[in-house]
């Protein structure tokens, strides 16, 4: 439970049951997804299967940090970060690292990669905003994460349906080895590996 007292922006409490394992998030009414955690994010934390476990883990956009979080219980021994451009969405990451026990947990602000931490990933997980345009896309969540991808890491993310064609579109430019793992009706989880 967390100890810190009241926020004024507090919503209310989410849950997710993932791996046998009952998480919860306070959530803020400003921030992606408050009255629940969303089909995508838990579509994504479904899928992702790395081949080994990771020494480090990104939360990349982290909101309230229900993707990160979930990870860190997963990855006990794993460093896991989680990085959102919102100040609020940091305090509740914050929050809620300590409210589930992810003592494995660091919060930072970071606009994208620029302000994550220094070195090398083996696991980058993001649910990709759909608003913040195409070149921000590919720039923030593809290309900038693939290039600080350790040797044999894997970037896994997961965007609304409507992103996927402007997504492949943006990846074959690129020459991106965007891999597609699922699909639903409303949304899609996407793997890219690390360059060879």
């Amino acid at each position: 439970m967390s100890a810190d007292p009241p926020d004024p922006y507090f919503r209310k409490l989410v849950g997710l049951e993932l791996d046998g394992e009952r998480l919860e998030f306070e959530t803020a009414h400003t921030l992606f997804s408050a009255h629940e955690v969303d089909a995508g994010t838990r579509l994504l934390l479904r899928c992702i299967a790395p081949a080994r476990p990771p020494q480090r883990a990104l939360d990349l956009g982290c909101g309230y940090g229900a993707i990160g979080i979930a990870l860190a219980r997963r990855f006990p021994e794993a460093r896991v970060t989680l990085a959102d451009r919102d100040l609020l969405a940091v305090r509740y990451a914050r929050r809620n690292a300590a409210r589930n026990g992810a003592a494995n947990v660091e919060v930072t602000g970071a606009v994208g990669m620029e302000g994550a931490p220094a070195g090398s990933w083996d696991l980058i997980a993001a649910n990709v905003p759909a608003k913040i345009g195409a070149e921000a896309i590919v720039a923030e969540f593809l290309r900038a994460p693939r290039e600080r991808l350790a040797p044999g890491g894997a970037c896994w993310f997961v965007v609304v349906s409507g992103l996927n064609q402007q997504l492949a579109r943006a990846a074959a430019r690129e020459s991106l080895p965007l891999r597609r793992v699922r699909k639903r009706a409303r949304h899609t989880v996407y793997r890219m590996d690390a360059a060879s």
